[in-house]
């Protein structure tokens, strides 16, 4: 049995270029089915987040709309209850890497908030992709790339061809309008080579180590990948 970290968010809102705090935390689908594709298959989940804050969930994410119905729905939020992990998380700062055989990042809003400009969250990844572990992250999960930065400023991931949520997908969410950024295009700005798939539908994408969906119905797929390179 390995050990598999879960980097997520500790935020609980995701600040609009207007000022406003639109609430959020992660997308739920994206953390329950890897966790239950991990533990199936016999591996212990640790969760990290930026001050070792309990991760909040996006209610949004637990709606029958975003399931795709409500029997759905329940079996996301009694997937939900089953991760006690998640009451008991450590610091990211805390994190000795060499314990863990893999790294993996959920999404939500949250990621755009903290992630994306956590220092130490980007060592930790930018440490994960050069130790040539499984390293996966997914829909708003990549958000925290952007904080990957080398001494020159460059961006670790630059080169990396990432699946990640698109400006399209954002848009028909209803939310890009209102966005102070966009993931997919700030991605692009630092060099990331975002393979765009069609909106809403699985479209993973692995380059050498690094394994990333474009958005929630990414992440069972994702795990699957993740599993296979875990043996």
């Amino acid at each position: 049995m390995s050990k598999i970290l879960f980097v997520m968010t500790g935020a609980d809102f995701w600040t609009l270029a207007d000022g406003t705090k639109h609430p959020t935390g992660f997308w739920a689908e994206e953390a329950v089915a890897p966790y239950r594709a991990f533990k199936a298959a016999g591996h212990e989940i640790v969760v990290a987040t930026p001050g070792g804050t309990v991760p909040v969930v996006d209610r949004g994410s637990l709606t029958a709309e975003a399931n795709g119905g409500q029997d759905k729905a329940d079996e996301i939020r009694n997937g939900l209850d089953a991760m006690t992990e998640l009451r008991h998380p450590v610091r990211l700062a805390d994190v000795d890497l060499d314990d863990y055989a893999a790294v993996f990042c959920p999404g939500g809003h949250g990621p755009m908030e903290d992630l994306a400009v956590d220092a130490v969250s980007g060592k930790l990844l930018t440490d994960a992709l050069a130790s040539g572990k499984p390293l996966g992250v997914v829909c708003h999960g990549p958000a925290a790339l952007l904080a990957a930065t080398k001494e020159d400023g460059s961006n670790a991931f630059a080169g990396y061809r990432v699946a990640a949520f698109t400006n399209v997908e954002e848009s028909q969410a209803g939310l890009a309008d209102k966005a102070e950024w966009l993931l997919e295009t700030r991605l692009s700005d630092a060099g990331v080579a975002v393979q765009v798939g069609e909106p809403w539908v699985p479209n993973v994408v692995v380059d050498r180590n690094l394994v990333t969906g474009q958005n929630p119905a990414s992440s069972a797929p994702l795990a699957a990948e993740l599993l296979t390179r875990l043996g």
